[in-house]
């Protein structure tokens, strides 16, 4: 029970400052080479027609997105494997058989 107690800290914890990397530096180093000013989330794509139509792809929230899961897998990945965290449900397994 402690052992998940610790897990969740850390793992909101480390979701939290995850977050704020990809927020404060990635973001905007990925919007400054896109081309967006202020950022990468207000990245847009606007499409317009002889008809006065006109249509905006908000990209840059859904890249973002997709950067933000990649980092949050990456770092629990390493987590789990850093720590050996993989291997602890297994001497449990043994040690009932």
């Amino acid at each position: 029970m402690v052992g998940l107690a610790v897990g969740l800290a850390i793992g909101t914890q480390a979701a939290l400052t995850v977050q704020a990397i990809v927020k404060y530096f990635i973001n905007p180093l990925v919007g400054y080479i896109v081309g967006s000013t202020n950022g990468l989330e207000s990245a847009k794509w606007s499409v317009g027609d002889v008809h006065h139509r006109h249509m905006t792809i908000g990209y840059g929230q859904i890249l973002s997105s997709l950067i933000m899961l990649l980092a949050v897998a990456l770092v629990v990945y390493v987590i789990v494997h850093g720590f050996r965290l993989d291997r602890l449900d297994v001497k449990k397994d043994d040690d009932q058989k």
